[in-house]
């Protein structure tokens, strides 16, 4: 995807890049560089939010083997060039799904917050239901503001 008319702060733009390379090849290995020691990842199967950094890693790192025929299809970005929405589809056990992650970064282009929305509700299940085999021993421990 081209990034040149988004307006992105150049750190954001060479992270976003690294990201659409990683997620392209379906290996996740240079993500930590990308990621803010605090950030946050926020599920769409629970209400508050995961951090810190391991936790998004973790979620991250799963998810892509879960997902199948996943792409991005569109990209847009926030005023101060630092928060980004980038619109997927994959499948999950066979069912379609249509999401947006919610991308924010800091102006050295490290990530601090990933929001992820998905639709329908029925893949969303059937996804939680997946990553809770995964991680449901795990993530929990990682959950802020209980």
């Amino acid at each position: 995807m081209d990034h040149a008319s988004l307006n992105l702060n150049p750190a954001v733009a060479r992270s976003l890049a690294s990201w659409h390379e990683m997620v392209a090849r379906r290996d996740l290995d240079g993500l930590d560089a990308l990621v803010h020691p605090e950030a946050r990842f926020r599920s769409p199967m629970a209400f508050h939010p995961y951090g810190p950094a391991p936790a998004l890693l973790m979620a991250l790192r799963t998810v892509i083997t879960i997902l199948e025929d996943f792409s991005y299809h569109r990209e847009f970005a926030g005023a101060g060039g630092l928060d980004v929405v980038l619109e997927f589809s994959a499948t999950v056990q066979g069912r379609q799904l249509k999401g947006i992650d919610m991308i924010r970064f800091d102006d050295q282009g490290r990530i601090v917050e990933f929001e992820v929305m998905i639709r329908p509700l029925n893949a969303l299940q059937l996804l939680g239901a997946e990553m809770g085999a995964r991680l449901g021993a795990v993530l929990p421990g990682f959950k802020a503001g209980v």
